[in-house]
């Protein structure tokens, strides 16, 4: 490997990886297809910063940041990974912004879980997407 290789590798990242959410309990795929950000992408370098500028934000005088704060910044940090979907509710298509995001991630943490390991993990990111 070189660095033109890893630089490229970033780059192709901010493109994003498709990945289709499965059913917690069967492992099904759910039809909800999320286009993410790589780990090495400038799209999550941003979301890092942030992340870190919303808990700089919500410190009170002694350095304390709430729970409900960190969490909250942790959740923006995860959507804003999140490039495009393929999502319906009610037969629908849903309408892909930041709040809309949000939405889904809070409906439920093991939606949270998988997009957020699927984010983290280098090697679906390795290689031409499909």
């Amino acid at each position: 490997m070189q660095l033109n290789d890893i630089l490229a590798d970033a780059q192709d990242q901010d493109r994003g990886r498709d990945f289709e959410l499965a059913d917690p309990v069967t492992g099904k795929p759910t039809g909800i297809t999320l286009r993410i950000a790589g780990p090495d992408s400038a799209t999550q370098g941003r979301a890092r910063l942030q992340f870190a500028d919303e808990l700089a934000e919500a410190m009170d005088a002694e350095g304390r940041v709430s729970v409900e704060a960190r969490d909250k910044a942790r959740l923006n940090n995860l959507a804003r990974c999140v490039l495009g979907w393929t999502i319906t509710e009610d037969g629908e298509p849903v309408p892909f912004n930041h709040a809309n995001v949000l939405r889904l991630l809070r409906a439920a943490t093991w939606v949270q879980a998988q997009v957020d390991s699927f984010a983290a993990d280098r090697a679906a990111f390795r290689g031409n997407p499909e």
